[in-house]
Formats: C-alpha cells, sequence, structure tokens
C-alpha cells in the first residue's frame, strides 16, 4: 500500500512538472545502465511502473521507443537526448522533468555526456504486459 501511495504521488508529481520534451529509458543500455523498480500497478489494462534508472558517465540508453507514454525527473546529473534525426531535442539538468511520447515515430536515446551519474526516477504508463521499451535501429549519428 506505501509503494501504491508513494507512486501515486510522484504520478501527480511528475504530471504537474512536465515540460514538452522527452527521455528516460531504454533497452539495450551501455555498460553500467542499471533500473530498479520501486513500484507497479495495473489499472484496467494500464500497467503504471515507476523506476529509478542510473546511466554511468560515457553511457546512453540505446536507441529505442516506447509503446506509452513515460514521464521523468532527473534526481542527478544532466541527461542529454537526441531524437531518430540525430538532433538534441534536449537538455536535462537536475530538478528537471521531462516527457516521452508513445510510439515508433518517437525513436531516441539518452546520453549522459557527463562525469557523474544520471539518476533519473521514470513512471511508465504502458499497455497491460508491453515492454519497458522496443528497441530501435542505430541510425547512425556522429555522436556515438
Amino acid at each position: 500500500m506505501r509503494n501504491l501511495s508513494r507512486l501515486g504521488a510522484i504520478s501527480a508529481t511528475l504530471a504537474a512538472l512536465t515540460l514538452p520534451a522527452t527521455a528516460a529509458q531504454a533497452t539495450p543500455g551501455g555498460s553500467g545502465v542499471t533500473a530498479k523498480i520501486i513500484a507497479r500497478t495495473t489499472v484496467g489494462t494500464t500497467d503504471y511502473i515507476l523506476r529509478e534508472i542510473t546511466i554511468p558517465p560515457g553511457q546512453g540508453t540505446g536507441w529505442h521507443y516506447h509503446d506509452g507514454t513515460l514521464y521523468g525527473f532527473v534526481k542527478q546529473g544532466t541527461l542529454s537526448h537526441f531524437d531518430a534525426s540525430c538532433a538534441s531535442d534536449g537538455v536535462y539538468a537536475k530538478g528537471s522533468s521531462l516527457t516521452e511520447p508513445a510510439g515508433a515515430d518517437h525513436v531516441h536515446i539518452g546520453v549522459n555526456r557527463g562525469s557523474t551519474d544520471i539518476v533519473l526516477d521514470v513512471l511508465y504508463v504502458l499497455p497491460h504486459g508491453a515492454p519497458f521499451a522496443q528497441d530501435a535501429p542505430d541510425p547512425g549519428c556522429d555522436f556515438e
């Protein structure tokens, strides 16, 4: 019950803080990228999953997209985010919030270009049973 209360509080906070932008977790991530589930619940046909994701310096999430919307909050570090055209679509410092829309037309990667770990709290709002992320081909950006 406590986890559900925490999920509700964080969901409300993330929704209130959401800025138009994108970023978060993916598969396959770079070496040392980790994620742990903090809370999980299903309401009807929707899964709500709160995860804490850590991205070490020099690593990234891997190119991916999501089947549902994600809401993130940067607890530590600075996340650099790029879309499939290789353009930067946001740099998110500690205290920033971000949103990733659903769908294969929203392929992206999150990268840690800093010298400290990035720590994100990410709320996944997914169709029931959907994976956290869908792998996408590397578009061949020159920054990788």
